[in-house]
């Protein structure tokens, strides 16, 4: 089968690989769409180190081919959204609907791939970009089939990550102000978590001013494209600022745009051993930095509660989609969202 793999040096599309059969607990899925999202750069960078080699892919939807014994939520030809959360469900986090704390769902890949008889580690315990691919039965979330699948696939990354940084971890409130550094996947996903919270005030930043339209259309109020102009607008700071770059000079500038008891919330991902630094006398007002993994999202229940508020409109999927591309294309669709071209590109199978 179709996908693509990094070998520490370069990414390609391979037609050779195999995944093994699902054991208890864990479902097959045939992959419909997959998002290619910022953190698969990554990894090409080495800004996120993983071992090699690997088959890449983390936000996908598609159709439940096979599930393993004690399967009972999903079964054959149910539409699926993919999670990269392989929660256990019984650890103390899982416990208290913490999934994303859940010491198995962070950094123990496993490797269910086989090319020429080498087994390939699995990216984000997903790999989205391979024709199939192995999860465990918690990351199999169903969403209903009139749901396309280019759209679909996007709830479960990037969707799960901004919307939910607004709604779980930042908790925005009705009436709040809101600034959001970067409008890229992650960033859009930021606005419109604001603006179904029902912030007041949302203002994007962004260097590229192309973007204004689609942040606009989003529920951006308005547009600069430095921090500079956002004083003008909210002359005490905002309640609320999302830095979904990952860069650290732009991690100091959200600290330094906060009103009293406002909130710094980190999203983008600068290389491993990044420092950042801010003025520590500014943060005696109540002010916080927060951390953010995966938008603190509980997938079973945040996967369908946003496909009902894309069904009900209140949710834009569809405009997130940029371009589409066969998973031959990967290269370029790789080029394209290096140049800022796509707030989305989707590999299709």
């Amino acid at each position: 089968m179709k996908g693509v793999v990094f070998d520490g040096k370069q990414a390609q599309m391979v037609d050779d690989l195999e995944v093994r059969d699902p054991g208890p607990g864990e479902v097959l899925v045939a992959v419909s769409a997959a998002g290619l999202c910022h953190s698969d750069l990554s990894v090409l960078d080495g800004t996120i180190p993983f071992p090699v080699p690997v088959v890449l892919g983390h936000e996908g939807a598609g159709v439940v081919a096979e599930v393993g014994a004690g399967v009972t939520h999903v079964e054959p030809g149910d539409h699926v959204c993919l999670s990269t959360l392989a929660n256990c469900g019984a650890c103390a986090a899982c416990d208290r609907g913490r999934p994303t704390m859940c010491r198995k769902a962070i950094g123990r890949p496993q490797r269910p791939f086989l090319r020429d008889g080498q087994p390939l580690y699995q990216f984000a315990s997903n790999s989205a970009f391979a024709e199939r691919t192995l999860v465990k039965a918690v990351q199999a979330v169903r969403i209903p089939k009139d749901i396309p699948m280019a759209s679909a696939a996007l709830i479960g990354c990037g969707v799960l990550t901004g919307v939910g940084a607004v709604l779980n971890r930042a908790r925005v409130e009705h009436g709040d102000s809101v600034v959001v550094i970067g409008t890229g996947g992650i960033g859009l996903n930021v606005i419109q978590g604001a603006r179904i919270a029902g912030a007041l005030t949302v203002i994007a930043v962004d260097s590229n001013p192309a973007k204004e339209g689609v942040a606009r259309r989003f529920g951006a109020g308005h547009f600069f494209t430095s921090v500079e102009g956002v004083r003008d607008v909210l002359p005490t700071g905002a309640d609320h600022v999302f830095e979904c770059v990952g860069r650290v000079e732009l991690v100091r500038q959200a600290v330094d745009l906060l009103d009293r008891r406002g909130q710094a919330v980190l999203l983008g991902v600068p290389p491993a051993g990044a420092e950042a630094s801010f003025l520590v006398s500014s943060m005696y007002l109540d002010k916080s930095i927060l951390g953010c993994r995966y938008g603190s999202s509980r997938p079973q229940r945040d996967v369908a509660l946003y496909a009902e508020m894309y069904r009900e409109g209140r949710l834009l999927l569809d405009e997130l989609v940029t371009e589409t591309y066969g998973v031959d294309e990967f290269e370029k669709a790789v080029a394209d969202a290096r140049l800022g071209l796509a707030a989305r590109a989707v590999l299709t199978f």
